[in-house]
């Protein structure tokens, strides 16, 4: 799933502020850039680490667009000097325990996946393109 980030910082202030805007509470300080993108995926991940273990439900990623027309209307003094980044997680491992079920398709349809699949390092596996499909429709 694809998070968005926002790296934000006080006028005279060399410390970075890294936040998820859709996980709440999911933030780190920094000195620098690359430490903020470095660290804030393992962020990321401990923090849905911790929902999937009070069986909470990992919140969908919204457009970075929602988010800076949101973040510019509440924060209009630092909106000029906030930058965004996209953080690529996959989630499937705090989706919980998979399960083998049976599921029909048409052929067509089978073959466009496989080929899919195929052409893209996204995908693993049929399972996973489906999986992926499911969490983007659901996320709607």
């Amino acid at each position: 799933m694809n998070y968005a980030i926002v790296f934000s910082n006080e006028q005279n202030s060399e410390i970075y502020q890294v936040s998820v805007p859709d996980l709440p509470g999911c933030n780190i300080s920094v000195e620098t850039i690359d430490m903020g993108l470095e660290k804030i995926s393992q962020t990321i991940k401990s923090h849905l680490s911790i929902l999937a273990e009070y069986g909470e439900k990992i919140p969908s990623a919204s457009s970075v667009e929602k988010h800076r027309q949101q973040y510019a209307a509440q924060n209009p003094h630092s909106y000029t000097r906030a930058f965004w980044a996209i953080v690529d997680i996959d989630i499937t491992a705090y989706l919980g325990k998979s399960h083998k079920i049976n599921v029909t398709l048409p052929e067509l349809l089978i073959k466009q996946i496989d080929e899919r699949v195929s052409q893209s390092s996204a995908y693993k596996t049929r399972s996973g393109f489906i999986a992926s499909a499911c969490l983007v429709e659901l996320g709607k």
